[in-house]
This record gives structure tokens, sequence and C-alpha cells, in this order.
């Protein structure tokens, strides 16, 4: 790269640190860890921007760098994350949030999601999915996010957290309730699809 590309490519680089900024602390729920692996990133990105080759976006090529990256820092610090309440919540009995009547049927039929493949382009629709996603008690937002975010397979969460895979679902099946609870009071029943 000349002087001139790379110096463009470094504005196009701080460019996204904004965005890579909420993703990491979306991830992570810590500012301190979340600004650490944004900035191992742009190192990263800075470090090879032949690597980038433009064969794709740019912030699609970051994100997959912060990826690593966060995937590193959750293996890293994974002895320093704090329950909520002093207690972890895969000690309850799993039954007890379950939504289904003694004869195994929904006891609340789910509410009318509207056009969901619409709904879920929307930006306002992703902004309040961030923030229900936020509401999490961190072990399930951690392992959702880990899940579904990260695509880390269930192996693979399992062996990092030391966790049984019985305890992984019940915890994924609570975020997941916990999420569309917030989201049916949020986005869905509140007239935002409309």
């Amino acid at each position: 790269m000349t002087a001139l590309s790379l110096n463009d490519f470094q504005q196009q680089l701080l460019a996204q640190r904004s965005y890579l900024l909420r993703y990491a602390r979306l991830q992570l729920r810590n500012d301190a860890w979340a600004e650490d692996a944004v900035s191992e990133t742009l190192l990263a990105a800075l470090d090879r921007p032949q690597a980038f080759g433009q064969r794709a976006q740019l912030k699609t090529w970051l994100v997959a760098i912060l990826k690593h990256k966060i995937v590193d820092a959750l293996r890293q610090r994974r002895r320093e994350v704090v329950w909520a309440d002093g207690s972890p919540d895969g000690e309850a009995d799993p039954m007890a949030d379950m939504p289904f009547a003694a004869d195994g049927h929904y006891s609340q039929a789910p509410a009318d999601w509207g056009n969901p493949e619409q709904d879920l382009r929307s930006r306002q629709f992703m902004a309040i999915l961030e923030a229900c996603t936020e509401k999490l008690p961190p072990v399930q937002g951690r392992l959702f996010l880990m899940r579904e975010w990260l695509e880390l397979s269930s192996d693979e969460i399992c062996q990092e957290l030391s966790l049984t895979p019985s305890n992984l679902y019940v915890q994924l099946h609570r975020a997941r309730l916990r999420l569309r609870e917030c989201l049916e009071l949020n986005w869905f029943a509140g007239g935002a699809a409309a």
C-alpha cells in the first residue's frame, strides 16, 4: 500500500471503531474488555492491511477478526464472570420457567409476530433485540451470545466454561424465553411492528 492509501485505510478503520466497540460490549459486557478486544482488532488490521484484499466489506472483515479476539478474551477471562445475584442460575429447578400446561401445550399462545422477515431487517427491531439481550442475566446473556452471535458450537461452549450439555441447554432455553418475553412486550405487542 502506498502512504496515501495506507492513510485512507487507517481512516476507514477508525470510522468502524464505534460499531466494533458496541459489538464487543454486547458480547463481553465489560467496557475494559471490549476496549481491549477492539484495540487488538484494529492493531491486527493495521499490522496486515494486505490481508484485507477487499474480498469482503471492511466492516465484515473487521467483525471476523473481532469475533476471534472476543473468543480469546472470553477464554482468558472466563473465571472473572460475576453472578448477578451471587448464585448460578443453574441451581434453580429447570421446570419452573417452562411455559407449558400439564397437558404439554403452551399455557399461553405466543403473540402474533407479524412478518418476521421484514421485522428482522428493521434497524429498530435490531435495537430492541440488542436492548433485550443486554437485559439478560449475565450468565444467560454470555451463553446466548456465544452460541448465537459468535456461532460457537455447544461442545465448544461446554468445554470452555466447564458446563454440562444439559445445563447449557437449560440456560439457553431460559435466555430464549426471556428474549421472547422482552420482544413481545417491547416490539410485537407495542405496535412497533405495524
